[in-house]
């Protein structure tokens, strides 16, 4: 045996065919079975897409840096879970390019961050975060509420991300101008924009209504995270499988 690995370790040419079949091998060990089921992530009741305006609201959270401090990823661990509910599942960021999972917590997870605060709590954190959060180290971004949203490429947006597997439909991208506007318009006609985007939080979140900001999109996406999926109606034992 030592023979035998001596002269595979001494010559270059046998150890790198040696090498290439192993990495192969191992290579084919986990890809192939994952063309034998129809989807690696479990389908959970709930799960939308992005409405046009929270859609406009990430690109902005992204687009700002946001994930560099906070995560959005409750780890299935005692102390994650009594701080910030049920752990993530797979299902919740399957429509998302790129995830926002993080590596890295200056400031608290945002998983389950939608529905924890008012619109206005959001507003006046992101203006003043020490306002309301004396401890904060967080940057403010007051500017987010002078900006109006610039969202002319939305229809352009949804389109590609059906591409990607994001199941926008037509009906959908005919109208994402129209949804993306009455969601933060709170006094105007909503249902065709709830009936696509079912738990969209339609309000003036900052903003004069139907006139969204930069702050209306951002706090909009903030407002939906963690709040499509009904945890009570999860199998886990199913998931788990």
């Amino acid at each position: 045996m030592a023979f035998t690995h001596e002269k595979i370790e001494t010559n270059v040419i046998l150890m790198a065919v040696l090498t290439l079949i192993t990495v192969a091998i191992g290579g084919l060990v986990q890809i192939v079975p994952l063309f034998t089921i129809e989807s690696t992530i479990e389908k959970v009741d709930g799960m939308r897409p992005y409405s046009p305006l929270e859609l406009a609201g990430r690109n902005i959270y992204i687009r700002e840096g946001c994930y560099t401090c906070h995560s959005q990823q409750v780890r299935p661990f005692r102390d994650e879970l009594e701080r910030y509910g049920h752990f993530s599942l797979a299902a919740e960021s399957m429509y998302d390019h790129p995830f926002q999972w993080g590596s890295k917590r200056t400031g608290p997870d945002l998983a389950r961050l939608g529905g924890k605060y008012s619109n206005d709590w959001h507003v006046a954190h992101l203006i003043d975060p020490r306002a309301v959060v004396p401890e904060s180290i967080m940057p403010p971004y007051a500017f987010l509420a002078r900006r109006p949203l610039e969202a002319n490429d939305i229809e352009a947006h949804l389109r590609t991300l059906r591409l990607l597997g994001v199941p926008y439909t037509d009906e959908m991208i005919a109208n994402a101008r129209a949804d993306l506007v009455a969601q933060t318009d709170p006094d105007g006609n909503s249902d065709a924009l709830l009936k696509r985007y079912p738990k969209a939080v339609v309000a003036a979140f900052q903003g004069e209504p139907g006139k969204p900001t930069e702050m209306d999109a951002l706090v909009a996406y903030l407002q939906m995270l963690g709040t499509l999926v009904d945890f009570k109606s999860v199998n886990i034992e199913q998931l788990r499988q």
